[in-house]
């Protein structure tokens, strides 16, 4: 390139030497002449060091291939059945499950209000952990952004300062935080009410790519174990709660300098329990440690997260370097690989059943929504039982309220439907639940039928019993086709018995 460059100078030079009619302009042009020289020697130096350094910088990453070949980023998508099923489901929600929800006011019990956006939303993988772990960088990683105008900044010092959402587009740009609020198409609608401070700390990156077309990406800012940090003018907790509770893929990453549990990380792991399931532990920069360190690193993550997590199965752990270069010398690299893919098979797994994984979660949501409008027409029977015309209304409920279980509020609901007890909700809720919303403004379920619409009773129970699996089913026959009979013995063929003597 320098040589090119050069060429031009001289060409350029040469014509304006001729043009240059005395010696005091020539002597001019010389000078400008020696000056670039100069210049361009050290420019043809400067492109040799560079050239060789991309060399040096090509030999030491980490082959990709892996990456593509586990999540099938090559194979193409059938999208007009996904899109259909989609459509199905909705229509069921809005039509059987939303109608109850409204009447009863579910959203103000659970803040938890299901919009379209999230209904046909990818799968969304959450990132958790403490500062300067590895996760803005194994996401660049992922992505493949690594040394592209485009990558997640990242540093040793707290980078990361914004939740950042990545997600897929047409083309690459960047949307503030207000904006995605307020676009209704999106899933992010609700994050509205966490106030402007947060918004503004809120940033989506679209890009085109093919990961993207399947999942959403979210960096959040790291734990930092200091008070005076933790200031951050917005909910973090509940923040982080929102997006923990739409996940479906939690990756906590720690690193082998940062194993201690502080109060925001013991906060955080609360906000973890009953969502076992969906997380995963990754302990990153792993080659940066000999063999026997790297055992006793382990150890000491079990127990500093053994308090934190209150069930019999530990979760999975995963044990790599997730970053674009080669893993260091003299260090586990088939184990580290080895683990990189069950990650990457574990994030696939999702992808593969993002369709099965909606239909459980709208399934469980309208569960918690009918056990929801069961307890609530109990409590507003039993208040008008208990009425009487000189009883004082206030006075009468408080009793109610005070002690469910002397007027069998709850294990009503569970003699008389398939209710299990452990999914019925905590009772102190329902005292902040009617100290908002009286409860003379709630109609019994009895009365909430219509000629035309029917009850809501029963569209809820049919979506719960007959419609949500019904379709779980057309799905996974559709995945799994029964094998023909050609298939299983071949046509025309006599099928063999291996176990009999010829």
């Amino acid at each position: 390139m320098a040589c090119r460059i050069e060429d031009f100078l001289c060409v350029t030079c040469r014509g304006i030497w001729h043009k240059a009619r005395n010696r005091k302009k020539r002597y001019v042009v010389k000078n400008i002449v020696e000056t670039f020289s100069l210049q361009f020697f050290w420019l043809r130096h400067t492109c040799v060091f560079l050239a060789e350094e991309e060399e040096v910088l090509d030999s030491i990453l980490r082959d990709r291939s892996h990456i593509e070949e586990t999540l099938r980023l090559a194979a193409e998508e059938s999208s007009g059945d996904y899109a259909a099923a989609l459509l199905r489901l909705r229509k069921i929600y809005h039509n059987s499950i939303r109608p109850m929800e409204h009447a009863y006011k579910y959203n103000e019990l659970r803040q938890h209000e299901i919009s379209d956006g999230e209904i046909t939303s990818k799968p969304m993988v959450l990132f958790l952990g403490p500062w300067s772990v590895g996760k803005s960088s194994m996401i660049n990683y992922l992505l493949g952004l690594q040394d592209t105008p485009y990558q997640l900044y990242t540093g040793a010092e707290p980078t990361t300062s914004e939740f950042t959402v990545i997600m897929h587009g047409e083309k690459i740009r960047s949307v503030e935080g207000i904006v995605m609020a307020a676009d209704s198409s999106r899933s992010f609608s609700p994050l509205e009410k966490f106030g402007q401070n947060f918004l503004e700390k809120l940033i989506g990156i679209e890009m085109p790519h093919k990961l993207l077309e399947r999942v959403t990406f979210v960096d959040t800012p790291g734990i930092i174990e200091n008070r005076k940090q933790q200031e951050r003018g917005y909910p973090f907790n509940d923040v982080c709660q929102w997006f923990i509770d739409r996940a479906d893929l939690i990756f906590v990453v720690f690193d082998p300098t940062k194993l201690d549990v502080g109060l925001e990380l013991e906060m955080l792991f609360r906000q973890l329990k009953g969502r076992e399931s969906q997380i995963r532990i990754i302990l990153n920069k792993a080659d940066s440690l000999a063999t026997q360190d790297l055992m006793r690193v382990y150890g000491a993550l079990f127990w500093s997260l053994a308090p934190l997590i209150n069930v019999t199965e530990p979760p999975r752990v995963y044990v790599s370097s997730f970053w674009p270069y080669d893993y260091a010398p003299n260090t586990s690299r088939e184990l580290f690989k080895r683990e990189e893919v069950s990650l990457l098979e574990d994030l696939n797994q999702v992808i593969e059943n993002r369709l099965e994984n909606k239909i459980a979660f709208i399934r469980q949501h309208g569960i918690r929504v009918r056990i929801h409008g069961l307890l609530v027409d109990r409590y507003v029977q039993t208040f008008k039982e208990k009425m009487s015309f000189f009883s004082d209304p206030e006075l009468v409920f408080k009793e109610i309220i005070d002690d469910p279980d002397k007027f069998y509020i709850f294990k009503s609901i569970l003699a008389k439907t398939n209710v299990s007890k452990f999914d019925l909700p905590n009772r102190d809720a329902y005292r902040d639940f009617f100290g908002i919303n009286p409860v003379t403004s709630f109609k019994q379920l009895s009365a909430q039928c219509s000629y035309m619409g029917g009850c809501l009773l029963d569209k809820i129970e049919k979506a719960i019993t007959e419609d949500l699996p019904g379709l779980l089913s057309s799905i996974n026959s559709s995945k799994n086709p029964i094998l023909s009979s050609c298939e299983a013995t071949g046509c025309g063929e006599k099928p063999k018995n291996r176990y009999r003597r010829n």
